[in-house]
């Protein structure tokens, strides 16, 4: 792997979609850059600090939110002179998205009084009354000619359909929820999930014309859903749960086909590869070379040496580090908090919460554990490789992580005093983003070899 230089950063960083351009926020500055030279190609200047940005589909346009404002402002990267604001006026905005063609912008209102859509092209707008949450509760479906909208009137939840061309409502139903979390369309259009609260387990399959297909409820009477994710290929809904459980349903049926749970003893006959971070120092004599202080990397320690980590197998049974949450204090860290599918739905990867330190990769043709690695912090972020069989985290550590089918490595980024807090993969998988706290950096990614040969001590 190849770094950039470091650039500094105040806030979100994101690849355009078409992997050409990286968007930075800097202060009041919208920085963009191209992803090839790394040099400024277009700087905006907004009206106050930018605490989100967001690019159109057609990395055409990009937008920022300007929530302490409040307020949102557009800009195009074709035409540096168009510029649009929106300001909701008394009723503030708390959240802005792109529609699927690019040319309409969604805000929230404050207190979710109204969602409305703008439009780029004739300046009009569109109201929907009472929309149920500020940054969730809106999924559009493949082909962008739809969109699911969340909203709450009469004390009920209902689900809005609206046409993504003349933005009229379709339809409206109304959802067997008591406080409706969030919804998502499946991927091939047929259904939209909707999952309660955490107060309640349920989970109900929706026909677009508001059929409830199906009903699912764990158990009752405990903390129910904390993540829910459709499978790329659209065969598979995994549902994690506060109990520390996946579990994952099958689209004919809707029937539940695994259950897995994250045990914190891994025990025999498991038959997955148990990866554990540990130090490997280089002892190096320096004693008789003179070296600037600046010369030194940000991992290496006087006493020890150059400070390096490795993976190392363990074997089994093995105790995964648990921390047992606080039962006097509110949203409990326990359950699985992280869930991201591989981009050929054969592998997903879970974070139960009162192990953070611990990453499950499930393998969803044997149903059982692939893979599970133990790290010395706690887990920021993993990410799937967008073309292949890979996944890649981060700690906070100046360090990268990479699991393959083949095995599992650590990477050590060179930049000195930089912390990975976040990553990103841009859409063709040959770029990494890389975040630490005022800074970011990006990565080139090769490409896996056919048959990959990596191994933990690489």
């Amino acid at each position: 792997m190849e770094f950039t230089e470091a650039y500094k950063q105040t806030g979100p960083c994101c690849f355009s979609p078409n992997s050409r351009y990286v968007a930075v926020a800097n202060d009041y500055r919208l920085v963009i850059r191209d992803t090839f030279s790394f040099q400024v190609v277009q700087l905006f200047s907004c009206l106050d600090r930018i605490s989100y940005i967001e690019w159109a589909l057609d990395s055409e346009y990009i937008l920022c939110g300007l929530y302490k404002k409040p307020m949102i402002q557009a800009w195009s990267l074709t035409q540096p002179e168009w510029t649009c604001k929106i300001d909701e006026g008394p009723a503030g905005v708390s959240y802005a998205r792109w529609s699927p063609d690019s040319r309409h912008i969604l805000t929230t209102s404050e207190f979710q009084l109204r969602l409305t859509v703008w439009s780029l092209l004739n300046t009009a707008c569109v109201h929907v009354q009472w929309p149920k949450h500020g940054s969730k509760g809106v999924s559009f479906n493949k082909d962008g000619k739809f969109a699911a909208i969340c909203t709450r009137r009469d004390c009920k939840d209902y689900v809005n359909l609206l046409s993504c061309q003349s933005w009229e409502i379709m339809g409206s139903f109304a959802v067997d929820t008591l406080d409706l979390a969030d919804l998502e369309w499946s991927p091939d259009d047929s259904s939209i999930v909707v999952w309660d609260s955490p107060l309640e387990y349920k989970v109900l399959i929706y026909s677009p014309d508001g059929r409830c297909l199906f009903k699912y409820q764990a158990y009752e009477c405990g903390l129910g859903v904390k993540t829910v994710s459709w499978s790329p290929c659209g065969q598979f809904l995994a549902i994690g749960s506060y109990d520390q459980m996946l579990r994952v349903l099958n689209h004919l049926t809707w029937k539940t086909f695994a259950e897995f749970l994250h045990l914190s003893t891994v025990r025999a006959p498991c038959r997955a590869a148990i990866f554990k971070e540990v130090d490997e120092p280089l002892q190096l004599d320096m004693s008789e070379l003179s070296l600037d202080d600046n010369f030194m990397p940000s991992n290496y320690d006087a006493s020890e040496g150059y400070i390096s980590v490795r993976y190392e197998v363990m074997d089994l049974p093995v105790a995964l580090p648990f921390q047992k949450p606080l039962v006097d204090k509110p949203n409990p860290k326990q359950g699985v908090g992280l869930l991201a599918w591989s981009k050929d739905s054969q592998y997903i990867c879970t974070r139960n919460d009162s192990m953070p330190t611990a990453l499950w990769i499930w393998d969803m043709q044997r149903l059982e554990v692939a893979a599970i690695l133990v790290q010395k912090e706690p887990i920021r972020a993993a990410v799937w490789d967008p073309t292949c069989t890979r996944l890649l985290l981060c700690t906070g550590s100046s360090h990268l992580y990479m699991w393959t089918p083949s095995g599992a490595f650590c990477v050590c980024n060179p930049l000195p005093g930089f912390s990975i807090t976040d990553l990103k993969w841009n859409i063709d998988g040959s770029c990494l983003l890389l975040k630490d706290k005022d800074a970011f950096c990006c990565a080139t990614v090769p490409p896996l070899p056919e048959s990959s040969d990596y191994s933990s001590d690489d």
